[in-house]
């Protein structure tokens, strides 16, 4: 029986998930483990690639072919036999003793008492893998990027809302739901991984949409959750509801985005101007989300 269960979700990232789970065929640890892999819809070859490790890994694959990304960790959660749960995004990379570490940290307490997370170190290639630092801790409750926590306990406060069914702040809200129930956070430095982030391997289309979902989930979030703290995290307060409704009008979006795309930014102003862009659009969506309910 394994002591910790790994519970990836992936889409279209066949490359991306073939370097996680090498990297989870290296690990150095005592601890049995298995490893649950959801496949929420991809087209690519994940499907070759998660029978691949199913040879060297304790290792099964579902497939959830509804997009939602809180759905298919739930799927992961109800099939996972170890008393500890233990999320990673599929574009990371994991050093020998990650999982040891996530184990030590939930050693001296009953399996259920805290959620563990470790330093999420951003890096542009599989090949740079620099130690932690100061900067990388987080002050983050509940990333499923590097985070784990007792099965039961996720159980009894019922997964992941699937109503958070577009990007961002699933995570956040069940975070929040088992802080609620008397889980306790835990920072361990050593479950550290390396989180690949190429830059601008994104086209302008797909940043804008996902900046849009995001700000829907933020509305959705501060609407389950009306506090001081949900407000201040997704950025719903009164300033920003403002600067959502009057300084980026949509006119200007299109234009700003129609000058980005045709490399008429001056390259010096483009990581700003993309940037202001990315914010008005999920400030601009949070604030329509709001003022629609």
């Amino acid at each position: 029986m394994p002591s910790l269960s790994v519970i990836i979700a992936t889409k279209d990232r066949a490359n991306f998930l073939e370097a996680a789970l090498s990297s989870l065929e290296q690990q150095v640890t005592r601890e049995p483990f298995e490893v649950i892999v959801v496949d929420n819809g991809s087209s690519d070859q994940t499907p070759a690639v998660i029978a691949r490790f199913s040879s060297v890994l304790d290792l099964r694959g579902i497939r959830e072919e509804r997009p939602n990304r809180g759905l298919a960790r739930n799927r992961g959660i109800a099939q996972a036999r170890a008393e500890i749960v233990v999320f990673c995004d599929d574009d990371v990379v994991l050093p020998l003793e990650w999982l040891a570490g996530h184990a030590r940290a939930h050693a001296d307490g009953d399996g259920a008492s805290f959620a563990v997370s470790g330093p999420i170190i951003n890096v542009p290639s599989h090949d740079d893998r620099p130690l932690p630092g100061p900067r990388n801790f987080s002050r983050a409750f509940f990333c499923t990027c590097n985070v784990s926590v007792g099965r039961e306990r996720l159980r009894a406060v019922g997964g992941f809302d699937e109503a958070f069914d577009l990007y961002g702040w699933e995570d956040t809200e069940l975070g929040a739901r088992l802080r609620d129930a008397g889980v306790e956070r835990r920072f361990a430095w050593e479950a550290y991984l390396w989180h690949i982030k190429p830059p601008a391997t994104e086209t302008l289309d797909a940043q804008l949409r996902k900046a849009a979902e995001k700000g829907r989930m933020a509305a959705r979030y501060v609407q389950k959750r009306p506090s001081h703290d949900a407000i201040l995290a997704t950025g719903a307060y009164a300033v920003n509801r403002w600067k959502g409704r009057l300084l980026t009008p949509k006119p200007v979006r299109a234009l700003l985005a129609g000058a980005l795309a045709a490399g008429r930014v001056p390259h010096l102003l483009e990581k700003a101007a993309r940037a202001q862009l990315l914010d008005g659009v999920y400030l601009s969506e949070m604030e329509r989300e709001l003022r629609s309910r």
